[in-house]
């Protein structure tokens, strides 16, 4: 099992900038890829972003390329997410989530562990 725990969202306007912070807790954390994941009201959970086990792959959907970047710290069990310019399209809930092995980063039901989510709620 692996616990996962999202921190850092909030309440911000457009061009502004926040870091998403998920800690992870259980089995060993360095063997899993990382995944954040958004979805609002009445939309299906989204892809936005990945990191392999080692920290040295990377993926971005097209939508926040450039805009965000997803980094991981195998030594503090941690995953983050720094999202600048943000847009009011970016608002929903952003989730945490781990995969064993490579491949298949941009299925959310390739994840097997979630955290409980949080808002990022972005103003014109």
């Amino acid at each position: 099992q692996v616990q996962l725990v999202e921190s850092g969202g909030g309440l911000v306007q457009a061009g502004a900038s926040l870091r998403l912070s998920c800690a992870a807790s259980g089995r060993t954390f360095s063997g899993y890829a990382m995944g954040w994941f958004r979805q609002s009201p009445g939309k299906e959970r989204e892809f936005v972003a990945a990191v392999n086990w080692g920290g040295d792959s990377k993926y971005y959907a097209d939508s926040v390329k450039g805009r965000f970047t997803i980094s991981r710290d195998n030594a503090k069990n941690m995953v983050y997410l720094q999202m600048n310019s943000l847009k009011p399209e970016d608002t929903a809930v952003y989730y945490c989530a781990a995969k064993l092995g490579g491949g298949n980063y941009y299925y959310y039901q390739r994840y097997a562990y979630w955290g409980q989510g949080t808002q990022v709620t972005v103003s014109s």
